[in-house]
């Protein structure tokens, strides 16, 4: 079913593992994640961007989700990724998204506070699930960029405080991941996540997935993830197949011949990252 954040992340907690949180960066290739999610029997999260969401358009990104979750029988949610100003949270809220996030990183703590709050009491209202960033996590991706200089970890007893005055649902933490990292591995900070989890008591969130190791993601999971984003993995395998393809087709074959396989590579991805947001032993 159509759902919220809240609810597969209760799920998620309840068996220690973590829901992917996928990018998509058009709609050919939301198709790829709900289908994958199908084959691994599990909850899934499509995320947008903004600038996604007003290029496909929001009330078209909801209609799909919310018919693609009740043939495939799983629970889908659509999310508003980085979104930094009030009205684009709105204009998703209005339009059907069913979780949001609101990202006042780079704010001093006071601000991120009153804006989140901002957000919630808007969101609460039409039972949209609100996820919030403490600490600044690097790199670059879509609408998203932080310097290595701009990098913040994020502080424990600052996030106790935030989740105890906002009332948000799931936090984003920066411990050593990175937007947009995809030609290597970053080396996170195992000790900073752990004392993130003692202090406070909701699920939390890993940004720039793409870029963690996959031994290292059973550790973090262990450590309370809840939720782990993957955008940048999925750009990346839709161009190579993309360039590879339309560097061959003749200029009269049908444009499917090109889309249909970067559906099932970026498919084929989804349901690996799946597999191991599992958990399994």
């Amino acid at each position: 079913m159509y759902t919220s954040l809240n609810r597969v992340l209760k799920k998620a907690d309840e068996l220690n593992m973590a829901v992917g949180a996928f990018n998509t960066h058009s709609l050919e290739m939301l198709p790829a994640i709900i289908s994958a999610a199908k084959e691994q029997g599990t909850p899934v999260i499509i995320q947008t961007s903004v600038g996604t969401a007003n290029y496909v358009g929001h009330r078209n990104l909801v209609s799909v989700c919310e018919s693609m979750s009740d043939q495939a029988g799983i629970d889908v949610v659509l999310h508003l990724d980085h979104a930094k100003e009030y009205q684009d949270i709105k204009e998703a809220i209005d339009a059907g998204y069913s979780s949001v996030m609101f990202d006042g990183s780079s704010l001093p703590l006071k601000e991120n506070i009153l804006k989140t709050q901002q957000i919630i009491e808007y969101a609460k209202k039409h039972d949209v699930s609100v996820e919030a960033e403490l600490g600044i996590v690097g790199g670059t991706e879509d609408g998203v960029a932080a310097s290595e200089a701009e990098v913040k970890y994020t502080d424990p007893e600052e996030a106790v405080t935030f989740v105890q005055k906002t009332g948000i649902d799931a936090l984003a933490v920066a411990i050593g991941t990175n937007h947009g990292q995809y030609k290597s591995k970053t080396n996170i900070n195992f000790e900073r996540l752990k004392e993130i989890k003692e202090a406070v008591d909701l699920p939390l969130v890993i940004h720039g997935g793409t870029g963690v190791k996959d031994e290292d993601v059973r550790k973090v999971i262990d450590l309370g993830i809840r939720k782990f984003n993957v955008g940048t993995e999925l750009l990346v395998t839709w161009t190579k197949k993309s360039k590879e393809l339309f560097g061959h087709t003749s200029e009269n074959a049908s444009l499917r011949n090109n889309v249909v396989p970067c559906i099932e590579a970026v498919n084929e991805v989804v349901q690996g990252k799946i597999k191991l947001f599992k958990n399994l032993n």
